[in-house]
């Protein structure tokens, strides 16, 4: 199109709803300018019926002199030329002339506007004060007004208007002048609103006849049409296009139902043939000619169409709607042509094309006339398909004329062409001045080859340049495509050849199946016209192996290639190389053996199987598959056969590869690999908190992958560099092997003389001159060679050993590259802590490389006193040999430690060599083994742990003066021993003792987590030694073992100061005046403490007396205390007392406690211990009674924090310093410390004793008030 051609105008309706104007026309016409021009400046709200929202219009008006022909005759419906509203002007302000003239004028209008019935009217009274000026006898105007509203508006009183000299500047003239405006504008607007609403409900009437016979579409067209030229009229554009798409709706629905076989009998006038088919026409508001048409009932289905359209562009362009208009005409081309061929309308061949090209081509004008270029650029998707739709319509053209063919049109497709020209008739005026008009377009393009070719690829370029702006790349290589087929047709096969290539790209992203093959075929045409043999022929493998083809065209495609490559060559190293993915698929590969790891010199086999595509069996020559090699690094060599495996080999040596589809070079959308999507977080080192999250693809190497077809090698050149490797490419080869079509299964042998890592790259089948590649093979395909050192391992039989008992533990052997040859022996050295137990039918096991047995020999065991030798059978390398032994690991007695497995400064003794196993609480036992290995000249140090079984305690108990001593023996393994023989004995026996055992039993069952308790009871005639050492011995075994399996155990332990030195007694008496203690009530606690023995000499030195009067005195420290909160100890709950050291010596301590419950109470807990003054310190005197307690000392002083554990008490009352009246000593002086008794030296005989405490008896007084 031309840019300098002149735009059409747009056409706007000159209607206007019509108001008659009777009486004084002289005045009116004076008032006409000024009424025209103010009249639509207000808006109005319209408010309508069946409850649609108001709108708010400016009302115009067409005055016009009342004229009776004006009014609307009996039946006449029709709205454009109805008057809605009647005037009548006069400025008469004396009474004769109305009399005479005005009032007979006023009547006859009347009496004609009742005679056609209408009611809609109005009296304009204007005062001019010239009048009153020149007339001095006039009477008010109100009494003319009160005259006319008497005689012609007795019930209308709102029908007579005065307007007050409106020609006058003044504020009562204007006031006066816009409450006329406002009254006519409401007048109009009921008039209207009225005559409308009546108009609406009579096309309403006349729709619902449709079904009667006789109804005519035409007639309720024009009558629905006549509506909307109404809305037009009132600038209401919306309202009007509602109107025409009823009308199109309901056109559609009866050309649907005659479709259906439910005709009208109307439709038959638009059945006609068509005979013209000039296009649509929308450069006029109205096609007049068209309308004529329908309203007559000659309108073919093409005409009330374009009519239809028309006026629905026109509405769409005052609305500012104009990519609506090519949307809509979108779906008109489309639909008219399936109305066609439902109402078998007779078209001639052709025509139906030339009427969409020219109509595409109308709207395209069209919207470029109101549209600036911008605006055309940035909605290019709403005008492309238009621009797509005339393309295709002239291609169709072209090819029927017979334009495409390079011969030319013949005289049959001369002779069309003259038809079709002949019914678009002659040119519209709108468009004749125009040099690119769509009817001087088509008649162009049909004139020549050449002139069609030009307009074809004009619109060829323009749609596919928009369909590239707006990113629809898809649509674009399908014009592309069309491009293509006519290049082809003109014999330009190279440019044919791009475009296809292009789409060939779209289809196959996108999987579609059929036109890949069709556009496959086309390309091969291509390939083969411009003699380009290698891509020829990679399609041809392509089309031969697409199951969408026949087997005759496959077959034929699959000839092409076989006959290339048996043809005979000048160069016979030259050949071909094509991709194989058209031409066969690796489908799976299995390893022989199954771990795809072997030993240097091992055999192993890859079975390969291949899926032909092929539609007849091919002979290869050879199929090879190309190693590369990896060098084995040192330190990095693989574990045991089977122990690892690859990432892709299943356990049974496949690997599978993705099915791919020859026709795409992909996996199929069915056969994609699944995102395998992982959580990543990443938290703070500090305090583990979550500091970001996220999601990994762990496969993301599979999803991007580049595909094998599309990686196909483009030269021989480049075949034969991609099957070159590095170090002379080792090859995978097998010879003459026919590929069937379906699977096909084939071995090859794998070299293996060099340890590392085998990795195949490539597999390569050739056919003559031409070899089929498969660049690159994935998933990864590995299998490695090891060379291994030997190795001795010697792990448990069960999972723990444990000590004390024969245990079996298992020697492997894993020979690697070294031969074990005869005399070769291990060399054990022998520990007196595990011997090792050997019998005369031990075996050894020879396993292979799989784990498979190979052979069975025994053992030859020789000891010795610091070595054990372990002769060895003959094994061949990479094979493993296994033997089974008998270790005992003797349990170590316990070592001499106090008591309480405390050190002095009150840590937890720790153990050398000991852990604990699974929190089970058994102590382990490391034994370290020394074995000299034939094939090294290093010893190899094996550590094996055994775990204790037992774990046992001892405890000192006392009642009275007697003494017994309890041993506990813990089962802390997961085993259930038997024991007997439990034994107490001292490491040096002392005579006046003697231990007595209270054990009922000689064997007992001791099982897993249970304990088992012995107890002896110590007879002494004489004085009991300071420290006694002893020895619990039994015997043990597992519960279900003989008794020749029992086996020592041991435990020692030492004793010290057993003998009981004191005895303390306490008694709680009640309250003065009380029976029983009660709760809340002050009692008395009284606490013996009796010496019960003379101190013996190690006594002597262990304890600080004091000598005063021929006495000798100890000092010792008592401390009450209650910690379960159910007494209070009232005053002081600790003191120190002056003990004699004498036997029987009793001291008695007296204080106040009180209950804080009732029921049976235990006594507060009572507790003694040694107090020894430093050396530094002055002697204390006591007092004058010995035997009473020293009242002046406190429990603890500061500095005794500083001392160890057991020196520090805790009481209820505060911390003072030693001796309460003196100031507090400074830091470093020596002070006095505490050191509790050991066990059994003090007996409670008080201990877990009771006593009654009743509840208190409070009196509750209830206080009553009555009023």
């Amino acid at each position: 199109m031309e840019p300098h051609e002149e735009k059409p105008i747009i056409y706007t309706m000159e209607n206007k709803p019509i108001v008659t104007c009777a009486g004084d026309q002289t005045l009116f016409t004076a008032l006409y300018s000024m009424l025209a021009q103010q009249l639509p400046r207000e808006p109005m709200e319209w408010r309508r019926s069946y409850g649609r929202a108001p709108k708010m219009i400016h009302l115009e008006a067409n005055f016009v002199q009342f004229k009776e022909e004006l009014l609307p005759k009996e039946g006449n419906k029709a709205l454009l030329t109805f008057p809605f509203l009647h005037i009548y002007w006069t400025d008469c302000c004396d009474t004769e002339t109305y009399k005479a003239t005005v009032k007979e004028d006023m009547q006859r209008w009347q009496n004609v506007l009742r005679l056609h019935g209408s009611t809609d009217w109005l009296i304009v009274v204007v005062e001019s004060d010239g009048k009153k000026k020149n007339k001095t006898n006039i009477l008010p105007r109100t009494s003319i007004m009160d005259k006319i509203r008497n005689d012609f508006c007795n019930k209308q009183s709102d029908r007579c208007v005065a307007l007050s000299d409106p020609l006058r500047d003044s504020s009562r003239s204007q006031e006066s002048w816009n409450s006329f405006l406002t009254k006519l504008r409401t007048l109009l607007l009921m008039s209207f609103t009225k005559n409308l609403g009546r108009f609406e409900d009579d096309m309403r009437t006349l729709r619902e006849k449709r079904t009667e016979p006789g109804w005519s579409f035409c007639d309720y067209f024009m009558v629905q049409e006549e509506l909307a030229f109404v809305f037009e009229m009132l600038q209401q554009y919306e309202d009007a296009l509602v109107q025409y798409d009823e009308l199109d709706a309901l056109f559609t629905q009866y050309v649907l139902n005659f479709g259906a076989g439910d005709g009208a009998n109307w439709l038959g006038s638009f059945c006609q043939p068509v005979r013209s088919w000039n296009g649509l026409l929308l450069r006029r508001p109205i096609d007049m000619e068209k309308r004529e048409l329908i309203q007559r009932g000659e309108a073919s289905l093409l005409d009330l169409r374009s009519y239809l359209f028309s006026r629905q562009c026109t509405l769409l362009i005052f609305l500012q709607r104009p990519w609506e208009v090519t949307q809509r005409a979108l779906e008109l081309l489309h639909n008219c042509v399936q109305e066609l061929r439902l109402l078998e309308v007779s078209v001639l061949q052709g025509a139906l094309d030339c009427w969409v090209f020219l109509s595409c081509l109308e709207v395209l004008h069209r919207i470029e006339g109101c549209c600036d270029r911008s605006q055309l650029e940035a909605n290019f998707s709403h005008t492309v398909g238009l621009w797509t739709y005339a393309t295709e319509k002239l291609k169709s053209l072209g090819y029927m004329c017979g334009l495409v063919s390079e011969n030319g049109p013949n005289s049959e497709e001369l002779n069309r062409t003259v038809d079709l020209l002949a019914g678009l008739g002659a040119e519209r005026p709108e468009t004749v001045n125009s040099l690119q008009s769509p009817y001087k377009k088509l008649k162009e393009a049909l004139s020549s080859v050449e002139a069609f070719e030009k307009h074809y690829l004009e619109l060829s370029h323009a749609a596919l340049e928009m369909y590239r702006a707006i990113g629809r790349l898809r649509s674009a290589r399908l014009v592309g495509k069309s491009l293509a087929e006519f290049y082809m047709r003109k014999g330009d096969p190279q440019t044919a050849q791009t475009f296809l290539l292009d789409s060939l790209k779209s289809y196959t992203a996108e999987g579609w199946s059929l036109p890949v093959t069709h556009t496959r075929k086309q390309i091969a045409q291509c390939q083969k016209q411009l003699q380009q043999t290698e891509d020829y022929l990679q399609t041809s493998a392509l089309l031969a192996s697409d199951a969408n083809l026949t087997d005759e065209e496959r077959k034929h495609y699959c000839q092409e290639i076989l006959t290339f490559a048996n043809q005979a060559s000048e160069d016979k190293d030259q050949r071909m190389a094509l991709s194989m993915s058209a031409f066969a698929q690796l489908r799976e590969l299995r390893f022989r053996p199954a771990t795809a790891t072997v030993h240097v010199g091992a055999s192993l086999q890859l079975e390969l199987r291949l899926c032909g595509l092929m539609p007849v069996p091919v002979r290869l020559e050879q199929l090879a598959a190309s190693v590369h090699f990896t060098l084995e690094q040192p330190g990095a060599r693989p574990g045991l056969a089977g122990s690892q495996r690859r990432p892709g080999v299943s356990p049974d040596g496949t690997v599978t590869f993705p099915a791919t589809s020859p026709s795409y070079g992909s996996p199929q959308s069915s056969a994609a690999p699944a995102l395998e999507l992982y959580e990543m977080q990443d938290r703070s080192p500090s305090d583990n908190a979550l500091n970001s999250t996220g999601v990994v693809c762990k496969n993301v190497h599979l999803l991007l992958r580049g595909n094998d077809s599309t990686s196909s090698l483009d030269t021989p050149s480049a075949s034969a560099s991609a099957l070159t490797m590095e170090d002379g490419a080792q090859m995978l080869k097998t010879n003459d092997v026919t590929l069937l079509p379906g699977n096909n299964s084939i071995v090859f042998t794998a070299p293996s003389m060099k340890p590392g890592t085998y990795t195949l790259r490539q597999l390569c089948a050739t056919v003559g001159r031409v070899q089929f590649v498969l660049p690159h093979i994935y998933p990864i395909v590995q299998y490695d060679v090891y060379s291994q050192e030997p190795q001795l391992t010697i792990e448990p039989f069960t999972e723990s050993l444990l000590a004390g008992l024969p245990q079996r533990v298992k020697f492997t052997i894993v020979t690697g590259h070294y031969t074990v040859k005869k005399g070769d022996a291990l060399q054990l050295s022998n520990s007196p802590s595990m011997p090792i137990l050997h019998s005369s039918s031990c075996s050894a096991r020879i396993l292979s490389s799989t784990g498979e047995l190979v052979g069975e020999s025994a053992l030859s065991i020789q000891a010795s006193e610091k070595v054990t030798s372990i002769s060895l059978p003959v094994t061949p390398p990479y094979h493993t040999l296994e033997f089974q032994l008998e270790v005992l690991c003797h349990i170590p007695s316990s070592s001499v430690r106090a008591e309480s497995e405390r050190l002095t400064n009150g840590e937890i003794r720790h153990r050398p060599k000991s852990r604990t196993r699974y929190n089970s609480g058994m102590a382990s036992i490391d034994q370290k083994v020394s074995i000299d290995c034939p094939w090294s000249i290093y010893s190899i140090l094996i550590s094996l742990t055994f775990y204790t079984p037992f774990r046992a305690k001892h405890s000192l108990l006392s009642a009275g003066k007697r003494k017994y001593i309890q041993v506990c023996l813990q089962n802390v393994s997961d085993t259930n021993f038997r024991l007997a023989n439990q034994t107490l004995v001292e490491c040096q026996p002392t005579p006046s003792l003697e231990l007595l055992s209270l054990n009922a039993k000689a064997h007992q069952l001791v099982y897993s987590k249970q304990c088992m308790y012995s107890l002896w009871e110590m007879k002494w005639s004489s004085e009991l030694p300071p420290c006694l050492q002893c020895v619990f011995a039994a015997s043990f075994s597992p519960a279900e073992a003989p008794d020749s399996a029992l086996k020592p155990y041991s435990y020692e332990f030492q004793l010290e100061r057993v003998s009981t030195l004191y005895s303390m007694k306490a008694e709680i008496q009640p309250a003065v005046g009380e029976q029983q203690c009660r709760a809340g009530t002050l009692c008395r606690l009284e606490v013996s403490i009796t010496r019960l023995t003379e101190p013996s000499e190690s006594e002597r030195e262990d304890e600080e007396a004091t000598e005063s009067e021929s006495l000798r005195t100890t000092k010792l420290m008592y401390e009450v205390v209650d910690n379960s909160s159910n007494w209070a100890v009232c005053g002081k709950s600790s003191g120190l007392v002056s003990m004699p050291v004498a036997a029987m010596a009793t001291h008695k301590v007296q204080m106040e406690v009180m209950p804080l419950f009732a029921g049976k109470l235990p006594f507060p807990s009572i507790k003694v211990f040694k107090y020894l003054p430093h050396s530094a310190l002055p002697m204390t005197q006591p007092d004058t009674d010995s035997c009473l307690e020293n009242d002046n000392l406190s429990l603890l002083d500061k500095g005794l924090e500083d001392q160890a554990d057991t020196a520090s008490i805790r009481s209820r009352g505060s911390i003072h310093s030693l001796g309460s009246g003196e100031q507090q000593q400074p830091r470093g002086v020596p002070m006095p410390r505490l050191e509790p008794f050991s066990p059994g030296q003090v007996f409670n005989c008080s201990l877990a004793r009771q006593v009654l405490v009743l509840p208190s008896t409070d009196d509750h007084v209830l206080e009553i008030n009555v009023t």
